[in-house]
């Protein structure tokens, strides 16, 4: 199964890219996703600007086309956010209202960070967007509070705390993304 791992942040200073790849090492052990990283930075949609409703799938844009085929070819995601004032990333609400059929019938995942509060709040302000595309998010994530205290050398350094909690997590997206396969097959 496909994994796509998103990091949300586009911030120049951000960090979600070192943990996006410590997510990424953590699928790989895992071993029953094969994971790609989906950096909102690198891909740099603009705001929304395809004139027609995403649902319409009439895509004129070659830089939604292919955040297109890359959604399409995912079975689950994991994103990985900040918080920015209490919610999700703008990048990231950008990036799913882009879509529409592409996220349906997949699981989410969140390995969220930031202080005290780890993220926690912009993994609740997205559900409810997600929802509404007919993603399922899970309970199950990783959060990591006071995450600049896990930053060694360049890289996130997650505990066992962290390690897992992402085992767990990815258990159970595993389990939705089987369970919800037949939905997301080809009707015909």
């Amino acid at each position: 199964m496909k994994l796509l791992v998103v990091t949300a942040s586009t911030r120049e200073e951000r960090i979600g890219h070192l943990i996006a790849d410590w997510a990424i090492q953590r699928a790989a052990a895992h071993g029953k996703f094969q994971a790609e990283l989906a950096d909102l930075k690198a891909i740099n949609l603009p705001m929304l600007d395809e004139p027609e409703h995403p649902r319409f799938g009439k895509y004129r844009h070659a830089h939604t086309k292919a955040w297109s085929a890359t959604v399409a070819a995912a079975d689950a995601f994991l994103f990985v956010v900040p918080e920015y004032n209490y919610a999700m990333p703008p990048a990231l609400l950008n990036a799913v209202d882009y879509l529409f059929h592409e996220w349906a019938y997949k699981p989410a995942a969140f390995v969220s960070y930031g202080g005290v509060s780890a993220g926690t709040r912009s993994v609740q302000s997205a559900k409810p967007v997600l929802t509404s595309m007919k993603i399922m998010p899970i309970p199950e994530a990783v959060s990591i509070p006071f995450v600049r205290n896990f930053l060694k050398d360049g890289r996130f350094a997650g505990e066992e705390t962290q390690a897992k909690a992402a085992a767990a997590m990815l258990d159970e997206l595993h389990k939705w993304a089987s369970a919800l396969a037949p939905l997301r097959a080809p009707h015909g």
